[in-house]
């Protein structure tokens, strides 16, 4: 009995072992599942828009959508989550942003949507610096509203911690990548083997401007209570928009665009307060 219980011990040893070596390796395959595809712009059916190239401080070459504003109008400096390219899902999302005469100035990462390179931490900063360069010289920067989706808000918060913007939105934003890991994988030391941990909380004290957080309740791939955590630690003024359907996914379905016009609208006229949170209105743009 001794020996079975010795050799099981062993054996499970091996396989978790086994299962830790796998998550190191592939992690950031599991962290970008991206594709490389690139999304042509002529099918996009997004008024306006045209696809332009930047050039990293590391020398990728990068694919950017831009569609001008109207004249006092905004630009969303635009982040995307880990997933997919410039699909029919995203083009979707950019025509409600900016069908009110909002600018839009969407970057795909490096090894995303025909732009080289393979994605990484230190990659996207340097992406989303390149993105930034572009977009405040021929906008201004005092135009410009970083706008993060899922892990995109990571990114923007961390330029937003170094370059002025004129306001920050996040959408389904965490703590970090670690802490989001975490939940998926209870049994892994996930802080000592993740590389690219994308240090939110962090980041959120360092940003001077107004933020808005958008959160579904019912959000399991980031759960409600990362984006209520991290607006607890941002300063003011900020506001959060909490979605009682929302998921991961729909926000936009839910009301996302409207909270966002308000916020904005808000922060133009100097109405927002210090700290506020309230819920989505559930108006839904149109199409």
């Amino acid at each position: 009995m001794r020996r079975f219980f010795v050799v099981t011990t062993l054996a499970l040893g091996v396989a978790y072992a086994g299962v830790l070596g796998l998550l190191y390796v592939k992690q950031r395959d599991l962290l970008y599942p991206r594709n490389p595809a690139r999304a042509e712009v002529a099918a996009a059916n997004l008024p306006g828009v045209e696809e332009v190239r930047l050039t990293t401080a590391d020398g990728e070459t990068l694919i950017a959508w831009v569609v001008p504003p109207r004249e006092g109008k905004p630009v969303l400096l635009f982040f995307h989550g880990n997933a997919g390219n410039f699909g029919p899902g995203r083009q979707a999302r950019f025509r409600a942003l900016t069908e009110d005469g909002t600018g839009l100035f969407a970057v795909n990462y490096r090894g995303y949507g025909g732009s080289t390179g393979a994605p990484s931490e230190a990659g996207l900063e340097q992406d989303a610096l390149a993105a930034y360069d572009a977009a405040m010289a021929r906008f201004g920067a005092d135009r410009l509203v970083g706008y993060g989706e899922s892990l995109g808000t990571g990114v923007v918060l961390r330029l937003a911690a170094s370059k002025p913007l004129r306001a920050v939105i996040l959408e389904a934003p965490y703590m970090s990548t670690a802490a989001v890991a975490q939940q998926i994988y209870p049994y892994v030391p996930v802080a000592l083997l993740m590389h690219d941990q994308f240090r939110s909380d962090l980041a959120i004290g360092k940003v001077r401007g107004p933020v808005l957080f958008l959160h579904g309740v019912r959000d399991t791939v980031i759960p409600y209570s990362q984006g209520e955590a991290l607006f607890a630690l941002a300063s003011a003024p900020k506001r959060f928009v909490r979605f009682p359907e929302g998921n991961h996914g729909n926000l936009v379905s839910q009301g996302a665009v409207p909270e966002i016009r308000r916020f904005l609208a808000d922060q133009a006229a100097g109405a927002l307060p210090a700290s506020d949170v309230i819920l989505a209105t559930q108006e839904a743009p149109r199409q």
